[in-house]
């Protein structure tokens, strides 16, 4: 920005408008959505997808009780349906969420870009018609 203190004071708006607040805006824009991947954790949710809800787990009996297998069996994949069915929806939340991020940052992007020439237009309408 030194270099630009003894141009022009409009040339000088022009680069800031729609050169430094833009750059500065799409990193804010990676944070937020780096930051929305990271809380909802997406990745970790994907990975342990088909893992027991909460950890809930039951151990199979020692030696041979049919019933206390099949019992323990069932439980077993209850808890990872259970898993599974919370984490879908965890996800599902995430990827809404991670589109209304995506979505509020192109449109504060457009409206920096725009508000020059919205301003203009308005000026234009005020005294021409």
């Amino acid at each position: 920005m030194q270099q630009t203190k003894s141009q022009n004071i409009f040339i000088t708006w022009l680069y800031w408008q729609f050169y430094e607040v833009p750059k500065f805006l799409l990193e804010v824009w990676q944070n937020y959505i780096l930051f929305a991947l990271n809380y909802l954790s997406l990745p970790l949710l994907l990975k342990s997808l088909f893992a027991p809800w909460r950890k809930y787990r039951w151990n199979y009996p020692r030696g041979f009780d049919a019933g206390e297998f099949v019992s323990t069996l069932i439980s077993n994949g209850f808890s990872r349906f259970l898993g599974c069915l919370m984490r879908i929806v965890l996800i599902i939340f995430g990827i809404i969420f991670q589109v209304f991020v995506i979505f509020a940052g192109l449109a504060i992007l457009l409206l920096w870009i725009l508000i020059p020439f919205v301003i203009l237009t308005g000026v234009w309408f005020v005294f021409f018609y």
